[in-house]
């Protein structure tokens, strides 16, 4: 078994080497800018985002085509950033841009391409529309834009998938709230793509997507996390019978496997079947670094995210998951400079954190003491290095109160403590809702790796057989 590795193992490294050399700017290159809701009801803004977002995957689905991915297209909605800079940030030619006007079932969709260098208005177009032709106006642009670029097509079209409009409003307004990751939008969002599927019980995409949620902690207020675990099993196992060609599907099911049942090699494998099925997403280049990292595979980790940052310059989650990486691999600056950049570009995924923790690794303890804030956490490993004992076990004392049992352990195992370590590593499997996938990724337990009671606690956490390769590589190193 080699970690890392699943159902086409031989075709990873050239994805990843191509990524990795950064494509030169294409003539057949675009970004898709999420279009402008001119709707009097701001709440319609969802349809404008989604409408684009739905473009952009059509587009992205012709092989001759290089497009942006949502993410970087995204990073520049509501900024004052003209068209030659986008372009010039995510490495593309042309820029689509538009507008959304919706009343009822009344549509104005307006759409121009532009040739960034110049500002040249290659082609634009105003639909004047009925909601129930929403599908064939994205494939109009499409083949537009395809025809504007004198794109020759070596298969056919792409089409849409289509669905009833009701259930596409509907997956619209989910996706929009799925992506506010906030616990109420989430619920709100898997009610909404319950609806959308119950209306169409065979719309994959609206299937997946509730998978999806489900696994961010979404459902009714009363769901549990084994209910929430089912409710995401069922969706997508329903999603891949109806369309095994479908490639989000593939990811969704490898995450449940993961960060849910436990079972890398399983998840592994539907990452590695996802990126066949769609060897150009940048995300999917990524899910291999995830699930590498996640093994305690570093570098195939950091080659993959390089590789994804390649494809896709503006998508925080990279810096993270690549980040912590470097960090778990003893690459120390470079992990700084990833959470900087981070930091920079967005407060979530825990820049801060992860910064703080690059600090602390390289000994700068006064910059990580700043770093660490009012944080018990982060105060009570900070002060035990320095030395200052008592305020270390103050900050333990309030860190214990309010935060999770496996978080506990981990400050225990900064201090070499390793009985109070695995007390609480105990502890976590029935304390804590959430297992402790990331693990192998924290520096902190390198301190009990040579007690037995580690590997035994890995085993019963689905890390047994790759802590032994680990393991095994380390001595014959």
């Amino acid at each position: 078994f080699v970690l890392g590795t699943g159902a086409d193992a031989t075709s990873k490294p050239d994805t990843v080497q191509e990524a990795a050399e950064a494509p030169a700017e294409s003539e057949n290159s675009i970004a898709v800018l999420p279009f402008v809701n001119m709707s009097s009801d701001e709440e319609q803004e969802y349809f404008s985002d989604g409408l684009s977002e739905e473009l952009l995957n059509l587009l992205a689905s012709i092989p001759e085509l290089n497009v942006a991915a949502r993410t970087s297209s995204f990073s520049f909605k509501d900024k004052d950033v003209d068209v030659k800079e986008i372009a010039a940030q995510l490495n593309v030619a042309h820029v689509l841009e538009g507008s959304v006007r919706k009343h009822d079932d009344q549509l104005r969709i307006t759409v121009q391409l532009v040739h960034a260098d110049d500002g040249y208005r290659v082609w634009s177009e105003t639909y004047d529309r009925q909601l129930d032709n929403v599908f064939e106006i994205q494939e109009d642009i499409a083949s537009s834009v395809v025809d504007a670029l004198r794109i020759t097509l070596l298969g056919d079209a792409p089409e849409v998938r289509k669905t009833d409009p009701a259930a596409y409003q509907l997956y619209l307004e989910g996706q929009f709230l799925k992506r506010q990751l906030a616990t109420d939008s989430l619920n709100r969002a898997v009610k909404v793509f319950k609806q959308a599927v119950a209306i169409d019980p065979t719309y994959v995409p609206a299937l997946a997507e509730l998978a999806d949620t489900y696994l961010w902690s979404g459902g009714s207020d009363e769901a549990g996390y084994d209910e929430r675990k089912s409710s995401a099993d069922q969706a997508i196992e329903k999603a891949i019978s109806i369309d095994p060609d479908y490639a989000f599907s593939y990811y969704v099911r490898g995450i449940s496997s993961i960060f849910t049942h436990q079972d890398f090699a399983g998840g592994i494998k539907d990452f590695d079947y996802a990126l066949q099925l769609d060897p150009d997403n940048a995300f999917l280049v990524a899910a291999i670094g995830k699930g590498a990292l996640l093994t305690g595979q570093y570098d195939l980790g950091i080659t993959q995210y390089q590789a994804a940052l390649a494809m896709e310059p503006l998508v925080p989650e990279f810096y993270y998951f690549m980040g912590r990486a470097m960090l778990a691999s003893g690459r120390l600056d470079e992990a700084e400079a990833a959470f900087r950049t981070l930091v920079s570009m967005t407060p979530f995924f825990y820049g801060g954190y992860f910064l703080w923790e690059s600090l602390l690794a390289k000994g700068d303890l006064d910059a990580a003491l700043a770093a660490a804030g009012s944080d018990n956490v982060m105060l009570a490993m900070t002060h035990y290095e320095l030395g200052n004992t008592a305020q270390a076990d103050e900050h333990l004392a309030a860190a214990k109160e309010v935060a999770r049992a496996y978080t506990v352990a981990k400050i225990y195992a900064y201090r070499g403590d390793a009985d109070s370590t695995f007390e609480w590593l105990e502890r976590s499997e029935t304390e804590d809702e959430y297992p402790p996938t990331f693990i192998l990724t924290e520096p902190g337990f390198q301190s009990v790796y040579a007690d037995e009671r580690w590997a035994e606690f890995l085993g019963r956490n689905g890390l047994g057989e790759f802590w032994k390769q680990l393991a095994s590589q380390a001595g014959d190193s």
